[in-house]
């Protein structure tokens, strides 16, 4: 059955993993015959000011355009990914209007935290959690400015008061069982948060390692464990029995991974790269490092290891924790521990035949959960759930 979807996406000033989903799931969908349109706004458009803080808790001029979207396009069911900033709650009462299912993607936890990462400090934070962001204020936790902190935590407490989350969003899609977790915790009702992870596509084939390095693949900010991974890296030395390191991405850390590079022949920083050329090198490497210290919702980069057989070294905290089975398809190490780092990073280098039966296990899971297939056919069922639960007691309900 043709499932006409409407997908609704905020994107961000610079571009990040939930970009490449929404863009991985209207292609997949697009491919299987289904009709995608696209409403999308653009915060590498937003003036500051206080027309824009009222904006983000409710802009009528979004609210209209996906208004006249729905009239115009009748789709079975409206997705939504990001409303932050543009966009606002807004449009989700434009899709109540209509009467149309809405799933909502749940890429970070802005609902619960106003930075979105649950981090402060350099540790996990969850002092907002439960306390619609108001203790984010003080600490400036949304870009370094209690204003814009404020304009965040003033969304949540609106539309927490107005039942938006609760009534006019049919069912909520988290990544893993560690984010669904929490936005029960949260306040979301069990029964409406459903998980699906991401997926990586198109399927890059597998690698066969040999290139002597361990891989990072990522921003480089401190949630992202960077200093960690550079201070175990400092343990480890430079001798042919040890990994070398090569670092890709980019971030307000690169200065210090250039100057511990300076010291360290085997550490390489190779700056931000496009998708191709960092599949190439995960197929070429010995093993993943996701040093990660914030409770991350998932990972993509831990999927994309997989599709080539490339195990990963992890820090065992929020969904790397879960994606990760420790002893199987890569081994966890204590969060913030460059020892412990330094350690399972040796061990896994030496452990050659272990290393390529991990390989086939990250593989394997890889086609059992992170394909396009089988992908496919969870999202399809999200929708058709949606448009039973949103449509009962109507009549051609689409789905």
């Amino acid at each position: 059955m043709i499932v006409r979807i409407l997908i609704l996406h905020n994107r961000y000033r610079e571009q990040g993993g939930e970009d490449v989903v929404v863009a991985a799931e209207a292609a997949l969908l697009r491919s299987k015959g289904h009709v995608v349109w696209e409403e999308v706004a653009d915060n590498r458009e937003l003036e500051e000011g206080l027309r824009t803080a009222v904006e983000a808790v409710w802009s009528r001029s979004a609210q209209r355009r996906v208004a006249k979207r729905i009239r115009e396009l009748g789709p079975d069911v409206v997705h939504v990914h990001n409303t932050f900033v543009r966009l606002s709650p807004s449009v989700y009462y434009a899709c109540r209007d209509a009467g149309v299912p809405v799933v909502q993607t749940l890429h970070n936890y802005r609902l619960m935290c106003p930075s979105g990462i649950f981090f402060r400090g350099g540790r996990p934070c969850e002092d907002c959690r439960g306390r619609l962001g108001w203790p984010g204020v003080w600490h400036g936790c949304y870009r370094r400015s209690r204003v814009a902190t404020a304009s965040v935590a003033a969304t949540v407490a609106l539309h927490s008061f107005l039942g938006t989350w609760h009534r006019l969003v049919d069912l909520y899609v988290a990544p893993t069982e560690f984010a669904r977790r929490k936005f029960i915790e949260g306040g979301l009702p069990e029964e409406r948060v459903l998980v699906k992870p991401h997926f990586v596509a198109p399927d890059p084939g597998v690698g066969g390692g040999g290139g002597g390095y361990a891989l990072f693949v990522g921003r480089l900010v401190v949630e992202k464990g960077v200093r960690t991974l550079l201070e175990a890296w400092k343990r480890l030395g430079g001798g042919k029995d040890a990994p070398a390191l090569w670092i890709v991405g980019d971030g307000p850390l690169a200065g210090e991974v250039m100057e511990t590079q300076k010291g360290k022949p085997g550490l390489r920083w190779l700056g931000r790269l496009p998708r191709p050329a960092v599949m190439a090198l995960m197929k070429r490497a010995e093993f993943l490092v996701f040093p990660s210290e914030w409770y991350e919702s998932f990972g993509l980069v831990i999927a994309e290891a997989y599709a080539v057989g490339l195990p990963v070294v992890a820090a065992a905290i929020g969904a790397a924790a879960e994606l990760v089975k420790d002893g199987w398809t890569g081994l966890h190490f204590r969060p913030g521990d460059p020892e412990d780092l330094a350690v399972k990073a040796f061990q896994l280098f030496s452990w050659r035949e272990k290393l390529e039966q991990m390989r086939r296990a990250a593989r394997a899971e890889y086609e059992a959960r992170y394909s396009s297939e089988a992908n496919y056919e969870m999202l399809l069922a999200i929708y058709r759930r949606a448009g039973a639960k949103g449509s009962a007691g109507k009549e051609g309900a689409g789905l």
